[in-house]
């Protein structure tokens, strides 16, 4: 069955922050919406590079070697193995494109680290018969 979503639509719809929900696949990747606000945690993904995409708000990725400011509308690709810690002043909202090997926060686990199957719990959009109906 082919589905038109709206990515900034799904990203409003969470209800938690720093807990990405899977909103598509394409070929052996997932595409992410997730709301954040405040800091993650540093972390690195040895085999898989991480690109985000600015829906909403400001995103400032810390880097060992510089500091990465994101806007709506911008795009930033982390390179495989790059240790980077996302950091969100205020809310933000941002899409992901990541290979479905990613773990969220690498080899790291915090209280915000969410399992892949957190991460497939459907969302609950208006209309879909879910929470948001």
């Amino acid at each position: 069955m082919l589905t038109r979503l709206s990515p900034g639509t799904a990203a409003r719809a969470l209800t938690e922050f720093w807990s990405p929900r899977v909103i598509g696949e394409l070929d052996d990747a997932y595409v992410k919406v997730a709301k954040l606000h405040g800091s993650l945690t540093w972390h690195s993904h040895e085999h898989e590079d991480e690109l985000f995409f600015i829906l909403k708000g400001h995103l400032r990725i810390e880097l060992e070697d510089g500091v990465v400011e994101l806007g709506e509308g911008d795009l930033f690709i982390v390179p495989k193995g790059t240790r980077h810690n996302p950091v969100a002043e205020e809310e933000c909202h941002v899409l992901l494109v990541e290979r479905k090997t990613t773990l969220h926060t690498g080899e790291v686990t915090t209280e915000k680290t969410r399992t892949l199957a957190e991460q497939l719990r459907p969302l609950p959009l208006p209309g879909a018969g879910g929470d948001g109906s």
